[in-house]
């Protein structure tokens, strides 16, 4: 019965929510695009959106609303960064030559140094005053993908995350240059052993079909002769910075795309940079992020169009994006899925919880399906669908439903091993030793949610509470809640109905 429950609960998600939608009601005024409008774009240009921020956005029409968001104040990152991430790297030849006892404590430090990056990103992501910042690194940590297995060292990881955040919003060009040269993608994709004489076809394959041009844009010849462009990038083993080795590098001429030449890399990216496919095929990604499941193929031509004409400008193709029609219609709504992180960190913004440190959550996103810093391969999170089954399914429910009981079940530090896997079931927790785990179960012990406030913040608003929380009508286990109800508990199955799982 069980088992039957969730797939009815699964394929209310997948099948009958995306028909119901809110009416477009609740405008603040004329000038202003209210307060369902206000919501939908904060929640899918962001992480979740607490009320008094709903009600700040609600007062502005949507170009001024874009406009803002699309202007953050800072691109660093704010969160302090841990203590160890300018520490020296110990060198892979030390590594190679120290005992086996060594290269194990070598591999259980960087485990739970992982967990603390994490940890790390994720409070950033939570506290963050400029969501469509954060969104968009994370959206460049899954295209322009490198995993803390492969990599292993936590740094490389650290600086990769500043990178991608530095040009987040920037230039896509000038991103795929920086990306490229990035030390833990010329360790993830192998770009260290690609030599003359000798190329490794990895990164030349990865940057067409998955950074630029897409399947079906490019042949074998021109993956072959790119290697042969890409030779001489390394790196700096001893600081693991990116280091240009002349004498490796294949000076002959290269034939890529039809364009022949004394090609470097640098050329080859500006080849691949100068093909319309390149834009549509970020623009395409950008729309599946942004707007719906399937994009418009003649809207992304138009908008890759001005993309490619401002020179690569990301900005560009968000405000399109966000201010197209297809962006704002009713058959939008409701129609992307969460991601773990979407619905952890959404979670936690909306509803202003008090959580002190982040590694709980961090490790309840990769339990969820979204490690950060380890994506599962080269494609990085298939997202969508592939988020939702009926085992992911209940275990969002029991996170959701341990969160907003947390301080009617307090966690004693003591029965933390036990209640661990309740909130997580990543693999490797065990790994963060004795003091990782006390830190576990006191961070456990810190949630705090004040319904009170969070109702008082609605303001005029209150009447609409429910499309406070959901992005459609409730499906089933919300749809009897009486109309007077407000309250914790009232909040609760509402996060509970599989409509919260949609943005």
């Amino acid at each position: 019965m069980k088992n039957l429950l969730l797939r009815i609960a699964y394929w209310a998600l997948m099948i009958g929510l995306g028909v119901f939608v809110f009416s477009h009601t609740g405008r603040a005024s004329a000038a202003g695009m209210g307060f369902d409008e206000a919501r939908h774009l904060l929640n899918r240009a962001g992480f979740g959106a607490s009320p008094g921020e709903i009600a700040q956005y609600a007062q502005l029409p949507r170009e001024q609303a874009v406009e803002r968001l699309l202007r953050p104040s800072h691109t660093a990152a704010l969160q302090p960064a841990p203590a160890w991430v300018n520490e020296a790297m110990t060198p892979p030849r030390e590594l190679r030559a120290a005992g086996e006892e060594a290269r194990k404590a070598f591999q259980q430090e960087q485990v739970r140094r992982g967990f603390e990056l994490r940890g790390w990103w994720l409070a950033g992501m939570v506290a963050t005053p400029s969501p469509l910042l954060e969104r968009m690194t994370l959206f460049w940590h899954n295209h322009f993908v490198s995993s803390q297995q492969k990599v292993r060292y936590v740094q490389l990881m650290y600086r990769q995350n500043l990178m991608l955040r530095q040009h987040a919003l920037g230039n896509f060009s000038a991103l795929l240059h920086a990306a490229s040269k990035d030390p833990a993608m010329i360790v993830y994709l192998d770009s260290a052993s690609n030599r003359k004489g000798q190329p490794n076809e990895n990164f030349a394959r990865e940057v067409m079909e998955l950074f630029t041009l897409g399947e079906g844009q490019y042949g074998e010849t021109d993956v072959r002769e790119a290697a042969r462009a890409f030779t001489g990038w390394s790196i700096e083993p001893d600081t693991g910075t990116y280091r240009w080795r002349p004498f490796l590098h294949d000076e002959g001429t290269k034939t890529v795309l039809g364009r022949s030449g004394n090609f470097d890399g640098d050329a080859v990216l500006d080849i691949l940079l100068a093909r319309p496919a390149t834009a549509e095929f970020i623009t395409r990604k950008l729309w599946r992020e942004f707007v719906s499941p399937d994009p418009d193929e003649r809207e992304v031509g138009r908008i890759a169009s001005r993309f490619r004409d401002s020179g690569y400008d990301i900005r560009t193709a968000l405000r399109w994006l966000l201010l197209s029609p297809s962006f704002w219609s009713a058959e939008a709504r409701g129609s992307l899925i969460k991601s773990p992180v979407d619905l952890v960190v959404g979670t936690l913004r909306s509803f202003q919880f008090e959580t002190g440190d982040a590694l709980p959550f961090a490790l309840v996103t990769a339990g969820l399906g979204q490690n950060l810093f380890a994506p599962p391969n080269v494609k990085g999170w298939p997202g969508g669908e592939a988020w939702i089954n009926s085992s992911s399914l209940l275990a969002r429910k029991q996170f959701l439903e341990r969160l907003f009981r947390a301080e009617e079940m307090p966690l004693m530090a003591g029965a933390a091993d036990s209640r661990m896997r309740d909130f997580s079931r990543v693999k490797g927790q065990g790994q963060l030793g004795p003091q990782g785990r006390e830190r576990f179960a006191r961070a456990l012990t810190d949630i705090r949610f004040d319904s009170t406030a969070w109702f008082r913040d609605l303001g005029d608003y209150a009447p609409l509470a429910r499309r406070a929380v959901l992005a459609t009508e409730p499906a089933n286990e919300a749809r009897a809640l009486p109309a007077g109800a407000l309250g914790r508990e009232w909040l609760r199955q509402l996060v509970l109905d599989p409509a919260y799982q949609l943005k």
